[in-house]
């Protein structure tokens, strides 16, 4: 009798979700949230980390300090009252021991998260205080018998719509499994031969079985890097591409000269310019008489200069009878601009003109005209530029203020409305080499590096909430001297609506209780672009005390008098964002006290407010925050235009970074059209799946 010979059927990566073994057309749906629809879609959704039984530690062996997974049955949950508010708190146990694991910070909604008698794997930092315990712990769900096999447990992301579906990690597991063990899986090899060689990484196929299922921790470790450095690679490749693109390109007009208008911008500058500012100012006038057109990021900390560098930027395309434009993330900022500009120019014949949304109908026909036909030099604006009604007719400058607000779309909209024309980006938010490599990967850099030497210092103290009236006093001494102050609320997109209303009802409570003696203004991103411009300017005019507002005023506002700070709930916010905010202050000749009020205090949060008491460099600052937040949460989701990560992280794998780079730009020199045979998967997949980041890039 022969032996009968069962042969896996084939899966392809492009096979609809909904049609493999274990899917069906309910959980395809739910998985569709996650921008998961193919086949190969499926294979790269990765574990987010890994239980290795031979870490899980005992419970009876535990040492205070330790950081650790500790897997247990819960045993009990209960939610304990206390003077100060209350927390949850889980009883768990393993085969050797008990110990507690305690949420604070209304933490009542935790209740529903966990069922007594399920098996989770707990992560964290042992405490003591009457027993073991671990506080906020992470924690992953998972089922006994996977725990017991020795094997590296795959822990995977989900959402509540997907664990209705079923499919938790457990669930993913299920179905993976099920993956391999049914199917022969087909996906395309995205990597050359050559680059796997020489990298000495693992097939496509192989990698995959092993991320989801591995055999061991060196053949999880390689099939990880294979696919970082997949991601890493197509990334720096699609920065090297639109780099070649940009060099390829030719103006469409000329610079003569430099100009007598920046010589009349820089003789009206009421002090001296700093030796980086007039470094950079000669960098940029190098590429705009070049005939290539200019595509360089200027960044610079806080109160560094960047807007008068912009400025003596356009003054040379207006004097050579061209148009220059500013793009701005927030109407705040764009006003700001705009007074400014307004002011630095005066009396030299440059008509300074302000587009935004909600202007009157009359008023924004008015300025489009004056756009239209030139008469309007200096175009500062929002993402209003980009519409289509506006014309530009000879726009040679564009120059995008705090660049990573915005997508790669957006600059490349209002790009297209100009005649090729030199770009000038800004940004406060300075980056190290790594990171600069790859989300600038594509621009030259010019980094202000001195602050001026007529700015007073930042002083920036911790307070606990029982402190405030001290607080609040100190402030109230200030403005009986004249000065004014701010006080900021949080505003996290997530929680928009609650944030506001706390800012509301804080501001209430500032003018009813504590300064009724004060002239009291609230200012938000929700408010008529009217309502705001009035405000701005009674501050400015020093008609208000103090200002309460929400982080609209993060960048832009510009009031050398104000020189206290006051910033609710600083725990929320990310480092870069509060140095932003505290730039603020100490603006004019005096010093600025900046005041971080943290009311739910946390070792993360600890460590946060604890670099900015002790720092005002904002390279620091920014390297700190990258390694607290990692990129993603750094540039916040408002950062659009990249691709997004699913495995790799710009600064864990900074080293692999670079090696990607090194292979990218290798695969470029020798190939910058990718034309060859080798190649043509790369190619295939960058038009495929890149297509969207490479809008302007014309060499494939």
């Amino acid at each position: 009798m022969s032996e009968r010979i069962y042969t896996k059927e084939v899966l392809h990566s492009e096979r609809d979700v909904q049609f493999i073994k274990g899917v069906g057309p309910k959980r395809a749906h739910a998985l569709k949230k996650l921008d998961i629809e193919t086949a190969g879609d499926l294979l790269y959704h990765f574990p987010r980390r890994y239980l290795d039984r031979s870490t899980v530690a005992n419970i009876a062996d535990l040492k205070r300090g330790q950081q650790v997974t500790v897997v247990g049955k819960i045993e009990s949950k209960n939610y304990i009252k206390t003077r100060r508010g209350g927390f949850f708190q889980l009883l768990i146990k393993d085969e050797t021991d008990y110990m507690r694991c305690k949420w604070f910070n209304g933490a009542k909604y935790m209740q529903k998260l966990f069922k007594e008698g399920e098996t989770v794997a707990f992560f964290g930092k042992i405490k003591y205080y009457k027993g073991y315990e671990l506080i906020h712990p992470d924690y992953d769900k998972i089922e006994e018998e996977n725990i017991n096999t020795g094997r590296i447990v795959p822990l995977y992301a989900s959402t509540a719509k997907l664990k209705k579906m079923y499919l938790n990690s457990k669930g993913f597991r299920r179905l993976f499994r099920k993956i391999f063990e049914k199917y022969s899986i087909d996906v395309e090899e995205l990597l050359p031969k050559k680059i796997r060689q020489s990298q000495e990484l693992p097939s496509v196929k192989t990698a995959l079985q092993q991320i989801h299922f591995p055999d061991s921790k060196e053949k999880l470790k390689k099939a990880r890097r294979r696919f970082i450095f997949e991601e890493l690679f197509y990334l720096q490749l699609v920065m090297g591409l639109k780099r070649e693109s940009v060099k390829a390109v030719k103006k469409q007009f000329e610079y003569q000269s430099p100009g007598k208008l920046l010589t009349g911008i820089y003789e009206k500058l009421p002090f001296e310019l700093t030796d980086a500012q007039k470094r950079v100012v000669k960098e940029i006038w190098q590429d705009m008489k070049s005939d290539a057109v200019m595509n360089r990021l200027v960044q610079g900390d806080v109160g560094s200069g960047k807007t008068v560098v912009a400025v003596l930027a356009a003054a040379i395309a207006i004097g050579n009878g061209y148009q220059a434009a500013i793009m701005a993330p927030t109407e705040i900022l764009a006003e700001q601009h705009y007074q400014n500009l307004k002011e630095m120019t005066r009396d030299l014949g440059i008509n300074v003109v302000l587009l935004v949304g909600g202007q009157k109908k009359s008023q924004r026909e008015e300025i489009l005209e004056q756009i239209a036909e030139n008469q309007a030099n200096l175009i500062v604006g929002t993402h209003a530029l980009i519409q289509d009604q506006v014309v530009i007719k000879k726009l040679t400058l564009v120059i995008i203020d705090e660049q990573h607000r915005f997508g790669v779309m957006q600059r490349g909209d209002l790009i297209e409305k100009g005649l090729n024309p030199d770009v000038l980006v800004m940004t406060a938010t300075p980056i190290p080499r790594t990171m600069s490599m790859t989300l600038y990967g594509d621009m030259d850099i010019s980094t202000i590096d001195e602050t001026p030497a007529r700015k007073g210092r930042i002083i920036t103290k911790k307070v606990k909430p029982k402190t405030l009236t001290k607080v609040y006093q100190y402030t109230d001494q200030k403005i009986e001297e004249g000065h004014q102050a701010y006080v900021v609320y949080p505003l996290i997109e997530e929680s928009e609506k609650m944030d506001l209303k706390a800012a509301e009802e804080g501001y209430k409570h500032l003018n009813q209780k504590i300064f009724q003696e004060r002239e009291l203004a609230l200012l938000h991103g929700r408010m008529k672009n009217e309502e705001k411009e009035k405000v701005m300017q009674a501050f400015q005019n020093g008609e208000i005390d103090i200002l309460v507002s929400t982080t609209v005023i993060e960048v832009g506002v510009d009031n050398p008098n104000a020189n206290i700070m006051i910033i609710e709930n600083a725990e929320r916010y990310g480092l870069t964002q509060i140095h932003q905010l505290r730039g603020r202050v100490g603006r004019g000749e005096e010093d600025g006290v900046c005041v971080l009020i943290e009311r739910n205090s946390s070792e993360k949060a600890d460590k946060r407010i604890d670099i900015l008491c002790s720092t005002s460099d904002g390279f620091q600052i920014s390297r700190e925050d990258l390694k607290l937040r990692g990129p993603g949460e750094f540039f916040s989701s408002k950062q659009h235009g990249y691709p997004k990560m699913k495995i790799a992280d710009l600064i864990r794998d900074r080293k692999i970074l670079k090696e990607a780079d090194k292979e990218a730009q290798n695969l470029l020199k020798k190939d910058p059209h990718l034309r060859k045979k080798s190649h043509e998967t790369v190619r295939k997949n960058l038009l495929k799946n890149y297509k969207q980041y490479m809008k302007f890039v014309d060499v494939l």
